[in-house]
């Protein structure tokens, strides 16, 4: 898998990686930030930042002994892109059933409420 958006769906597949996004939406962070509300290992930590990283979705830099975490947006905005397009398809559909179902409704007077 090495398209950006594959990438980034997978990375997203996990709850532990989204709860990583959602803490660095709030600000960068470091390793030991990041893994405080977790229950599992700092290696373990660093394996979800791994895959956030090769999905593009953070960066990791270096200010001395200090190193951040920080939340890239734009695969983020990729993959909503790509979502938009099913959503405009599924609420047209859902817009003409909801047409159709007020027809049927609308031709059999018992079926009104």
């Amino acid at each position: 898998m090495s398209d950006p958006l594959s990438l980034t769906f997978a990375a997203l597949a996990d709850p532990t990686r989204r709860a990583i996004l959602a803490r660095l939406s709030e600000g960068d962070a470091t390793v030991n930030d990041i893994a405080a509300p977790f229950a599992m290992s700092l290696p373990a930590v660093s394996k979800h930042l791994k895959v956030l990283e090769t999905a593009g979705l953070i960066t990791r830099s270096r200010t001395a002994q200090w190193r951040p975490c920080h939340l890239e947006a734009a695969p983020l905005k990729d993959a909503n892109g790509w979502i938009s397009r099913y959503r405009r398809f599924w609420e047209a559909s859902f817009d003409r059933l909801d047409d159709y179902l007020a027809e049927l409704q609308a031709g059999d007077p018992d079926k009104k409420s």
